[in-house]
């Protein structure tokens, strides 16, 4: 067929490979792809020949570089002829690829050729074949997804990381790709947020904190090291740019513990590059896997940390105490009030606790529990005093210690356990009858001993029972494994005494790492004094 001469206009040589098609061999080659076209060109006489190339590139993504540089030379008037090795080097999606060769080319007066194909826009014979080949491609691209996918679920249940790189913090092992190393000198960084939020500090505190550091953030820090999507960057303007988000992002990864996490996302279709996040109960975590960063009493501790954020007062301070105050009476966690106008010794002449409960009613004006209240200066001291006596005598007396944590927690058990087990017993029991009776339900609605309206309403009833005894069978098995935590804490608590070696001041670690619950009773008086109880 003669060729069409535009004086003066662009033959676009188009070639595309990616990783996938790198599998086939040498013949799909951006080499081998270019010799084959400038010969076709050469031998039918198309002048002014230009290359676009997009080397790596998956045929069902238009976003390519080479690909968005020839439509905008179609657009401006530059391009008079479109030549492809075959339809699939175009693209593999059926819509996005008909479009192209069916509509656009057309509308903006370009010859098309796919070559292997003799697919010619100039002769109607061929292109009557065109949509059907645009339909194999993407059935290909559609089968080599599925496949993928079954590949990256094999692996991922093996417990290998399916990550392309290591997070911030670990490095990949020289030949084992799979196999994770610590990078010491960003692993410090991990820690340090990890020790800034047991101190009390939140993400964004954290954040700022290494933006005046001047410490590189994730991202710039894998560009420097020439790995990440940043790593063909030559510069970066501001390279310190730490965030909450990044923060967050960092104390929220188990892979610090040493564990592998799977399936923490996945995208629904070839098509739509997004990734849709799973729910965590969806998540596969494989132990110790490699080494940790972190232990896993730090990295739990954040967490609950990271659960109660402290909102600063004017002076930017949070009480570290906030979150760990509760009512004794209604449950509710205390509230801290006070007031800045003191002395540099004394910033907050008036810092106490009540009860939420109270305080929000007390602003509907209606009443509902009682205040609880607490001054913010005795519950330190308590807690100071109650750290330093119970850990000098677990150093002390170590194993006499963790005889009477043993011995403490038979004794709940004993109180507590039996009937828990009672109760559990009884309403699995219930949970049984009630698998029969619903059982029973369908068959006499399948025989018609019973109307609709009646089968969905007793069908409702026993259903929403079941469910109820089912989450209250979850807490009772719960509250039966902490009895069973209760050494393991002992020992944890032996091991921070063992850690702190001065007790003279209460700091904000000291407070996360020993406390879990202040519980307040209202205060009473005693032949004429207040006395209140406070359970630590």
């Amino acid at each position: 067929m003669s060729v069409k001469q535009t004086e003066g206009k662009i033959t676009a040589l188009y070639e595309r490979l990616s990783r996938d098609d790198d599998q086939t061999g040498d013949s799909n080659s951006i080499v081998n792809q270019k010799k084959y076209l400038e010969s076709y060109a050469h031998q039918r006489g198309y002048t002014n020949c230009q290359h676009y190339t997009d080397d790596g590139w998956s045929g069902g993504n238009f976003e390519r570089t080479a690909w968005k540089q020839l439509i905008a030379d179609i657009e401006a008037g530059k391009v008079a002829h479109v030549i492809v090795k075959d339809m699939s080097r175009a693209g593999r999606d059926y819509l996005q690829t008909g479009f192209y060769t069916e509509v656009f080319f057309r509308q903006h007066h370009v010859h098309f050729v796919a070559i292997a194909n003799s697919v010619d826009s100039d002769d109607q014979n061929s292109n009557e074949f065109a949509p059907f080949l645009n339909i194999m491609n993407e059935w290909y691209l559609r089968d080599l997804s599925r496949k993928q996918k079954t590949a990256i679920r094999v692996k991922s249940e093996s417990g290998k990381p399916t990550t392309n790189c290591a997070i911030y913090g670990y490095k990949k092992m020289p030949g084992d790709k799979y196999s994770w190393y610590i990078d010491e000198e960003a692993a410090a960084v991990v820690r340090r947020i990890f020790r800034l939020t047991i101190e009390g500090n939140g993400p964004y505190d954290i954040a700022r904190i290494l933006y005046d550091d001047k410490v590189e953030t994730p991202a710039v820090y894998a560009a420097m090291q020439g790995r990440g999507v940043w790593k063909s960057k030559e510069e970066f303007p501001n390279p310190y740019n730490w965030s909450g988000y990044i923060v967050g992002q960092i104390l929220s990864k188990p892979e610090y513990m040493g564990h592998t996490v799977n399936f923490r996302s996945h995208k629904q279709s070839y098509k739509d590059k997004n990734p849709v996040m799973n729910p965590q109960e969806d998540w596969l975590i494989f132990e110790d896997t490699h080494e940790a960063i972190v232990d896993k009493e730090t990295w739990e501790l954040a967490q609950k940390l990271r659960k109660t954020p402290r909102r600063h007062d004017t002076l930017g301070e949070a009480n570290p105490l906030t979150g760990l105050l509760f009512c004794a009476d209604c449950g509710a966690k205390m509230t801290n009030h006070r007031s800045r106008g003191g002395t540099e010794n004394n910033p907050y002449p008036s810092d106490f606790y009540d009860c939420s409960t109270y305080t929000l009613a007390h602003q509907k004006r209606t009443h509902a529990c009682s205040g609880h209240y607490i001054r913010t200066k005795a519950v330190r001291e308590l807690v100071l005093e109650t750290i330093r006596t119970a850990s000098t005598f677990a150093i002390a007396n170590q194993d006499e210690f963790m005889k009477k944590v043993r011995s403490a927690s038979q004794i709940r058990q004993a109180e507590a356990a039996k009937e828990t087990e009672r109760k559990l017993n009884r309403e699995k029991k219930r949970i049984a009858e009630l698998d029969t009776i619903i059982k029973k339900l369908y068959e006499s609605f399948a025989i018609g001993r019973i109307t609709d309206e009646r089968f969905d309403t007793l069908l409702a009833e026993y259903e929403a029972e079941q469910k109820s005894l089912t989450a209250s069978v979850s807490d009772a098995e719960s509250h039966l494994s902490s009895f069973e935590e209760d050494t393991g804490r002992a020992a944890q608590f032996l091991a921070l005494a063992k850690k702190y070696t001065d007790f003279s001041e209460l700091t904000t670690p000291m407070i996360n790492e020993f406390i879990d619950k202040i519980i307040v009773h209202a205060p009473e008086k005693i032949d004429g004094v207040r006395v209140q109880e406070v359970e630590i």
